[in-house]
């Protein structure tokens, strides 16, 4: 797959990524979340290189600054110099007010060891102190600086987007994406608005969370006893997904993407991510996780291939 535009800057990128909260380490509650990466993190990062991947998704909220360290060390490790790829973090909003944004930046420059800042989002829209027009601008003042060279959002609605894009356009400075979560089984982007807001504002849509925490690999599928040893916040907030009957659910669609899958000699989880970064055109990207190096191989060689349409369209059909 081509590389795609990040919004409308000159940044390119790669349609998938890799997301990096697995580097978090056991700071705070992402472990509850993700599994930590039990493997050398360079090994990581190589093999989602190798496979063509061009850019990384972390957070200040990530262990507290552990995986912006944690990634920038790998980079090194693998001989990627600053400006070779892309890194995106995030400024996390709680409790806090938007001049800290412009206080913790040397933070988050510190903790990527050398990396620049190519994306800069504010982590979530409810949570600050200040308004949202106040933490938008001070975001576009680090832009203005030169201190970060794009500005993006994460779990925005479509109402939020249209405010953070009038707010930034003023500043001089555009709204180059909005992080929210999109999978075959979570399509609220396509009813709520942010979808058509994002295609006609030109801002790039990143997907997290698109395999579902694997349920879309069909690992639970093939066996449900596995759903007991899934993350905390996993079960917690899943659970109706990972029971016996939010399994069966969803059954026929495993069963169909497995046979397509077999078709391209993939996996079902590449099917699932190739779905997430064709079904919207160059709209939206994805930023799968990775705790093994296989895994980061694997969400990498999902770029490597095309659904037909009538096989887009049945696993459209079947994820309604």
């Amino acid at each position: 797959m081509k590389a795609r535009r990040l919004g409308t800057t000159d940044i390119e990128i790669s349609p998938v990524g890799l997301g990096c909260m697995q580097f978090s380490g056991t700071r705070n509650v992402a472990r509850l979340m993700i599994r930590p990466i039990d493997e050398d993190a360079a090994a990581v990062v190589r093999a989602a290189l190798d496979g063509g991947v061009t850019w990384f998704d972390t957070a200040e909220m990530y262990g507290a600054g552990n995986s912006e360290e944690v990634l920038a060390a790998a980079l090194k490790k693998c001989g990627v110099a600053p400006g070779q790829v892309a890194v995106a973090t995030k400024w996390a909003p709680l409790g806090r007010t938007a001049a800290s944004i412009t206080r913790t930046i040397g933070d988050r420059l510190a903790h990527l060891g050398g990396y620049p800042v190519d994306l800069h989002q504010i982590h979530m829209p409810t949570g600050s102190l200040s308004s949202l027009t106040a933490q938008l601008r001070a975001m576009a003042a680090l832009a203005r600086a030169g201190k970060v060279r794009a500005v993006g959002v994460s779990n925005f609605s479509a109402r939020q987007m249209l405010l953070a894009h009038r707010v930034l356009a003023a500043e001089g400075v555009a709204l180059a994406a909005n992080q929210v979560r999109i999978s075959l089984l979570h399509r609220d982007i396509e009813r709520d608005g942010v979808l058509e807001t994002a295609r006609r504002l030109g801002v790039t849509l990143i997907a997290y969370s698109p395999l579902d925490g694997g349920l879309l690999t069909g690992r639970y599928h093939d066996d449900p006893k596995l759903a007991r040893t899934a993350p905390v916040m996993r079960r917690v907030f899943g659970r109706r997904d990972l029971s016996a009957r939010g399994l069966a659910r969803t059954a026929p669609l495993i069963d169909a993407m497995r046979r397509i899958a077999s078709g391209y000699g993939v996996t079902v989880g590449q099917v699932a991510l190739n779905w997430v970064v064709t079904r919207y055109g160059d709209t939206v990207v994805a930023i799968p996780g990775a705790s093994k190096p296989r895994q980061a191989a694997e969400a990498a060689g999902a770029m490597g291939f095309t659904l037909t349409e009538a096989e887009a369209g049945k696993l459209d059909e079947l994820s309604r």
